[in-house]
């Protein structure tokens, strides 16, 4: 039940940035050429709320397996070099993402002491970059649900999408790709 939850709020989020960024280009658009003006914070914002979405994204990402990567090697090994090959990948992106956690900690940590604010939003900019924080714990934790099915064996290393084989799949069951 919580999982599902939990779930549901991760792509409520995402698609709730993808909507707002959408609607204020078009608010901005149609303000700069249809009206020979604009608002400055709408741009800052659009860029805020992209590097929020690329976080939260990147960590559903993980979770649905739809990162794209070099696996042809990999592939190729036999199941227990690939759980390991796997696990080793899951392994360094954990130590990724608590490189960024400690980074971003202290990053935070600097511009909240010395009060910075952001250019065009009366925000501070320790607030808006915020998300660094939950975004790579988010990701470490979705590494570590990887991590834990790997060892497990109900994975056998990183899922990554496979773009030729969904075009494959989809041209065998009628679909045009070409839109």
């Amino acid at each position: 039940m919580i999982p599902r939850l939990l779930a549901g709020v991760e792509e409520s989020i995402i698609a709730l940035l993808l909507t707002a960024m959408t609607l204020l280009v078009i608010v901005e658009v149609i303000l700069r050429y249809g009206f020979s003006s604009g608002l400055l914070w709408i741009q800052e914002l659009t860029l805020l709320l992209a590097a929020w979405l690329v976080l939260a994204g990147a960590a559903y990402g993980v979770k649905k397996g739809a990162h794209i990567g070099m696996d042809m090697a990999v592939r190729r090994l036999r199941p227990l070099w690939r759980r390991r090959a796997g696990a080793l990948a899951a392994l360094l992106c954990l130590l990724y993402c608590a490189l960024f956690l400690v980074g971003s900690w202290e990053y935070l940590a600097k511009i909240k002491r010395f009060g910075i604010a952001m250019e065009d939003l009366p925000v501070p900019l320790w607030l808006a970059h915020g998300i660094l924080l939950p975004g790579f714990l988010l990701l470490a934790f979705r590494f570590s649900q990887l991590l834990w099915k790997i060892i497990h064996k109900r994975a056998d290393g990183i899922l990554l999408g496979d773009e030729a084989r969904d075009a494959l799949a989809d041209r065998e069951s009628g679909e045009d790709t070409r839109r």
